[in-house]
């Protein structure tokens, strides 16, 4: 993990353009494709100076190849909490990358800035999510419906979370 520079866009329009990941993308049509320059550089800028989240390179440890990308949202910092989401490159998928980068994360953001609580939201259809989900370690809490967006229109979005107590009972 790192965060992404400006340099990935290539990698992350690759990963952006995907049919697959756009199907299961959390933003609705109207906001248009992803362009790759903007997510690495301005939007991730933002995002960081904002305080309200942060954007990150997956990487391959054998050759330091882009497969992923990971980000944090709505990040409440007096609650210390935030919600991740992710995509990763068709070539990479169903070998627990995105796992183990959710994972990665949540544990560096509750053991190295004190978050609370970490949350993925995921529309019920999106079984590969769900188990990235589950093999992270994170609970499922419920369904919150109606509550999000993916290209194809409004969805019911199953809740998950990681949170500071789960590293004690791990």
């Amino acid at each position: 993990m790192r965060s992404l520079t400006e340099a990935d866009e290539p990698a992350v329009s690759e990963i952006f353009a995907d049919k697959q990941t756009q199907r299961w993308l959390p933003f609705p049509k109207e906001y248009g494709p992803i362009v790759g320059a903007a997510w690495c550089g301005e939007t991730a800028r933002q995002r960081r100076d904002s305080g309200d989240g942060d954007h990150y390179a997956v990487v391959r440890r054998e050759d330091d190849q882009l497969v992923g990308c990971l980000w944090a949202n709505r990040t409440d910092w007096l609650a210390r909490v935030t919600e991740l989401s992710y995509a990763v490159t068709p070539s990479a998928r169903g070998f627990g990358v995105a796992a183990e980068a959710v994972d990665a994360v949540a544990v560096a953001l509750i053991l190295e800035h004190g978050f609370q609580r970490i949350e993925l939201r995921v529309a019920p259809g999106n079984t590969a999510s769900r188990r990235v989900a589950e093999k992270a370690g994170f609970t499922y809490e419920g369904l919150l419906r109606n509550a999000g967006t993916v290209p194809s229109g409004r969805v019911d979005l199953e809740v998950w979370s990681f949170v500071a107590a789960d590293l004690k009972r791990g």
